[in-house]
């Protein structure tokens, strides 16, 4: 079953669809990986928010800014998919239409993001690739990783 992508402005989020990623976003981040760490970061006003759907409920989620919102380069960050929905590969999907939408929203290819390191193998099979050493962030490593 395919999963239905929306784009939104965070000005267009409605409180539902607010609450619904953030409930996804701290169920994963927080909850799963038992990270205590500040998820409402007083950057989402900033960010384009791309938000996978099935069945009416929030399944994945990422959130793009413009090259100088979080780093030199357009980026994507916050990726995640709902546990349970894992194994049917939205990981992809949800990608794959960020880098679409950083294209058409901010005519951009080249794409900066700080990736989780156990989930390098998944951003190479997106053609993002290492840029220098990993590092700890919120206490789980990471490496950053360029597509150009």
């Amino acid at each position: 079953m395919m999963i239905d992508i929306k784009i939104k402005a965070f000005k267009d989020l409605t409180t539902q669809d607010l609450y619904d990623l953030l409930q996804l976003r701290s169920e994963v981040f927080v909850v799963e990986q038992d990270c205590v760490y500040q998820d409402i970061d007083g950057k989402d006003q900033k960010a384009l928010h791309v938000i996978g759907f099935k069945n009416h409920n929030v399944v994945a989620y990422t959130r793009l800014f413009k090259p100088g919102d979080y780093f030199e380069k357009a980026s994507i960050g916050r990726v995640v998919v709902r546990d349970q929905e894992r194994e049917h590969k939205y990981g992809y999907d949800i990608m794959k239409a960020s880098i679409k939408a950083i294209k058409e929203h901010y005519n951009e290819t080249e794409i900066k993001i700080s990736a989780q390191t156990y989930l390098k193998r998944f951003y190479n099979n997106l053609e993002f690739y290492e840029v220098g050493e990993e590092y700890l962030e919120d206490g789980i490593p990471h490496i950053t990783m360029v597509k150009t």
